[in-house]
């Protein structure tokens, strides 16, 4: 089973730890897409600041991710669950899980990121900033790097198993998952439920995205189909429904 997340935008940037060693990471294959876009992105940061947070579409008060990125080489790295902190990363909590579920993490989640495609959670990164929806000059943009080499590692990882695909638009466009693997691949929704009427969440889509995860961990459940993950999801309290290869679960409370 593998099961893609999309990035948090905020991240922590550790205040030691080694550098960025490229070759020690997961999915070895994607490296010389890494390699391309890490070394534009810092020259690009090392240049104008202005020009580098217009191309990344910063603001004034993210002045100092410019000099981040453009530092990327020395910076220290940790751990990626421990990079990405944003709400999805939070209801997860994998710091807080027991050995097993922690070890079915580290072996079942990989994260998208426009830098280095798909990390697992415990490949050691910097703190950096580039979204999925960036040009960078001379490189064009950044789905154009991984459109070709992810489908092929998306294919290896997943293996037999089924994909759970909880990207969020912009970076399941950076790769989307090969045909064959179609009929195992699932994408999920979080609907709210109000006196009868309901409505895609936003925000809270996340938080419940981290919990349902967080409760599959732990569960052990290892399901092949869409059939078995519902199955599996309704056991644990979720309400949930199938609309083709996507499950919609229905909450009454955000």
């Amino acid at each position: 089973m593998l099961i893609l997340l999309p990035p948090s935008e905020g991240k922590t940037r550790p205040s030691a730890g080694p550098p960025l060693d490229l070759e020690s990471l997961s999915f070895p294959s994607l490296t010389p897409a890494r390699v391309q876009l890490l070394r534009s992105l810092v020259k690009l940061c090392a240049g104008n600041p202005q020009r580098a947070m217009q191309v990344l579409g910063l603001g004034p008060t993210q002045a100092e991710a410019i000099a981040v990125n453009a530092g990327l080489a020395a910076e220290p790295s940790a751990r990626a669950d421990e990079i990405y902190t944003g709400v999805l990363f939070s209801s997860l909590d994998l710091a807080s899980l027991d050995a097993a579920a922690r070890a079915r993490a580290d072996e079942s989640l990989a994260i998208a990121s426009a830098l280095f495609g798909l990390v697992r959670p415990g490949d050691r990164i910097p703190a950096y900033r580039l979204s999925g929806d960036v040009s960078l000059p001379r490189l064009g943009t950044v789905a154009s790097r991984w459109r070709k080499p992810l489908p092929r590692v998306l294919r290896e990882a997943a293996g037999d198993g089924m994909l759970i695909d909880l990207r969020s638009g912009m970076y399941a466009a950076l790769g989307k998952p090969p045909a064959d693997l179609a009929g195992r691949t699932v994408t999920m929704r979080v609907l709210h439920e109000h006196q009868g009427v309901r409505k895609v969440v936003s925000h809270f889509n996340k938080a419940t995205k981290g919990r349902i995860l967080r409760a599959l961990l732990e569960s052990g459940a290892e399901p092949a189909t869409v059939d078995e993950l519902q199955d599996v999801l309704v056991d644990l309290g979720w309400t949930v429904e199938r609309q083709g290869q996507r499950l919609d679960v229905v909450v009454a409370e955000i």
